[in-house]
């Protein structure tokens, strides 16, 4: 699967500490779900707050469950967290990141998927974890303004690219 950010990563800064702590790696998946029932082309995304209390705008996204494959993952994920029902149009790639919590460092991908809404109704009443905290229709030339990480904007971009194949 493409990479969303290019074919190479930078490797995370060595830090003493961090260098001790041991690493876990993590896998999610989830995506850009996209009404086309009218034209105006509005996508599903959530908010979260993150560990200072902040409101970050962010695509649904979470881990795959038994013996799912990354596509199975995105669709439940996504209505989970949104309410919306999808089916997958194409793969958008995958980004990764490094983040360190509760002493140990964690490497998380993330693979994207672009999504066509075909049922459902907004809404964060479905999150078993309980992570999103409100959920938005964005029209999808201003998601990449609205969403907080720039990983997550640039599949917005992509999505807003590959999107009119398939309509």
């Amino acid at each position: 699967m493409p990479s969303a950010i290019g074919a190479h990563v930078a490797p995370a800064p060595q830090h003493p500490v961090q260098a001790s702590l041991p690493t876990v790696e993590e896998i999610s998946a989830g995506g850009v779900v996209v009404d086309t029932s009218d034209g105006e082309l509005r996508v599903a995304i959530i908010a979260r707050l993150n560990r200072g209390g902040r409101l970050e705008w962010c695509l649904p996204k979470g881990h795959p469950e038994g013996r799912e494959n990354n596509e199975e993952a995105a669709v439940r994920e996504i209505a989970e967290e949104t309410g919306i029902e999808g089916s997958i149009l194409a793969p958008l790639g995958s980004i990764d990141y490094w983040f360190t919590v509760s002493g140990h460092r964690v490497h998380k991908t993330v693979h994207h998927f672009l999504l066509r809404a075909t049922g459902g109704e907004l809404t964060i009443e479905n999150d078993p974890d309980q992570e999103a905290v409100d959920a938005a229709w964005v029209p999808i030339q201003e998601l990449a303004r609205k969403l907080s990480f720039p990983n997550e904007r640039r599949i917005a971009d992509l999505a807003r690219e590959v999107l009119p194949e398939h309509l």
